[in-house]
């Protein structure tokens, strides 16, 4: 049987990883077919990211075995990988913004090309796939699901055999997902195998053939998704029942945040500009704001958080007060408290230790006296974090790079709610997030609501705004929609609104009529 014959594309065979103070992988076994959509779930650090390293060539295993198209391989390189056949979609674009989509695909390609010799290709293989794209546009002035099309045809024009996709639809309108699904199913049509790791179990469900599950670096089984619940996907994961979130009605109270017309341009050159954008959240609710990344989700958060101060009195207000020249520190004296987009870098310093950490925003908590850090406190504070939220690490003198980004997240939403905030921001709360610390996460969001806190939820994750939200607008080109209440909207309202559509509009706008 010739490779090009052979039923299986990809075979891992006991495959063990392990550092110095953790088992990543053991034995583990994963059987990838041609033609097949694999997908890979298990919660934050079961494994799942250092198994793709291996396979893509960045990590070798200490044991076990790699079988390619029925013959045993040694990948010791992503360039090895690329090889054999195997590309890879990363969560995180790598992408020069400045340059072109020529450009940018010519600087990744493992032979010299020139942007000229590749335009053509890049034409010929977007349109074969249902992935139009310019190869003469510069990168800044697309979107963010543009901007995967790049990725995923930067990795079809070294005819992969297996393409890894990590995440690919985190960034996503729910229009945008439906087409990136057409294009998987005819690669894998054409006989292409696709590696798929996903949090979203709806979507592994309607979209892959089998999948194999990792609980604590151990393969916990291997199953046909759309004969399971997401129930019994999420123990497999997790090893347990998930609880579910309850949103019970209540009436809010006094405004808790409010912006009035707050316009500003964004530092960025390739940011967005915020126009006229008017809200209010008031205590005791939840308010959601959708939007695809880059349509000035970022600027919002900044001007909320103090990072960019207003120009003007009289926009920015939290708990009654002007807040539009408070710095930081002073908005969080207010009862303020914020959860950044990025987690490491923002919302914590990477080689910092967790105790250490939690001074960068709890210091006026008890854990600075007289312009003397208190140690014990701090490190009190960070356990108490940990054991509250099940934050997986050694203890609180673990660096913070040292964590996966689940757990990471984990420590941040529970050092920020531990402060006892009366008006909180929270960006992208359960981005990477596994299923089970999603759920601790958004139960923790709604018993702060249920106790007067107003939080603000920024989040591209449509289904976890119409769980958690009692009211929901949306963010597109630095406009902000009118603000709906949440069982008013459906899911396909909301990704109208996210692309654009014609129903945009600003809170000082008419109510937008959307109609089924």
């Amino acid at each position: 049987m010739t490779p090009a014959e052979h039923p299986n594309r990809l075979v891992l065979r006991g495959i063990c990883k392990r550092y110095p103070t953790v088992v990543a992988n053991h034995e583990v076994d994963l059987t990838v077919r041609v033609g097949e959509i694999h997908a890979l779930l298990g919660e934050n650090g079961a494994g799942k990211s250092t198994l793709m390293k291996i396979v893509y060539g960045v990590t070798r295993p200490d044991a076990g075995t790699i079988e390619w198209e029925g013959r045993r391989v040694s990948i010791a390189n992503p360039a090895d990988a690329r090889r054999l056949g195997i590309g890879m979609v990363f969560q995180h674009f790598a992408l020069f913004e400045t340059l072109t989509v020529a450009e940018n695909i010519a600087l990744a390609m493992d032979e010299p090309v020139s942007p000229a010799q590749i335009a053509p290709r890049i034409v010929s293989v977007s349109q074969r796939y249902g992935l139009p794209i310019d190869p003469n546009r510069q990168v800044h002035s697309m979107s963010v699901g543009e901007r995967q099309r790049v990725e995923i045809v930067r990795c079809l024009l070294q005819n992969p055999r297996l393409l890894i996709m990590d995440e690919p639809t985190s960034v996503l309108t729910p229009q945008a997902v439906l087409t990136l699904f057409e294009t998987l199913r005819r690669l894998a049509s054409e006989g292409i195998s696709i590696l798929y790791i996903s949090h979203k179990l709806d979507e592994i469900r309607a979209l892959c053939d089998t999948a194999t599950v990792l609980r604590g670096g151990r393969l916990s089984g291997t199953v046909v998704p759309r004969e399971h619940s997401n129930d019994s996907l999420a123990r497999l994961m997790i090893g347990r029942d998930l609880a579910a979130c309850t949103l019970t009605p209540q009436v809010p109270g006094d405004v808790g945040l409010e912006l009035c017309d707050y316009s500003l341009p964004s530092a960025d050159p390739f940011g967005t500009n915020l126009d006229s954008v008017c809200l209010q959240v008031r205590q005791g609710e939840i308010v959601g704001i959708a939007g695809v990344s880059g349509n000035g989700q970022k600027e919002l958060a900044a001007a909320i958080s103090g990072e960019t101060l207003a120009p003007h009195a009289g926009w920015l207000r939290i708990r009654g007060q002007s807040a539009d020249a408070l710095s930081p520190t002073q908005r969080r004296a207010l009862g303020f408290t914020f959860v950044p987009e990025e987690r490491l870098g923002r919302g914590a310093v990477p080689d910092m230790t967790l105790a250490d950490n939690v001074l960068l925003t709890g210091a006026a908590a008890g854990m600075v006296r007289r312009g003397f850090i208190q140690r014990d406190a701090a490190r009190g504070f960070a356990r108490q974090v940990i054991a509250d939220y099940n934050v997986k690490c050694n203890n609180e003198t673990a660096l913070a790079q040292g964590l996966s980004g689940g757990n990471l997240q984990k420590f941040i939403v529970g050092r920020e709610i531990a402060l006892a905030p009366k008006v909180m921001l929270v960006s992208q709360p359960t981005w990477g997030v596994d299923v089970g610390a999603a759920q601790l996460i958004r139960q923790a969001l709604i018993t702060l609501r249920d106790q007067g806190v107003a939080l603000l939820v920024i989040s591209e994750e449509l289904d976890e705004l119409f769980l958690i939200c009692d009211r929901i607008a949306v963010l597109s080109q630095g406009r902000l929609s009118a603000c709906h209440a949440r069982d008013t909207l459906t899911v396909e309202q909301v990704g109208i609104l996210m692309a654009g559509g014609s129903t945009q509009g600003n809170a000082h706008s008419e109510p937008v009529v959307l109609n089924d």
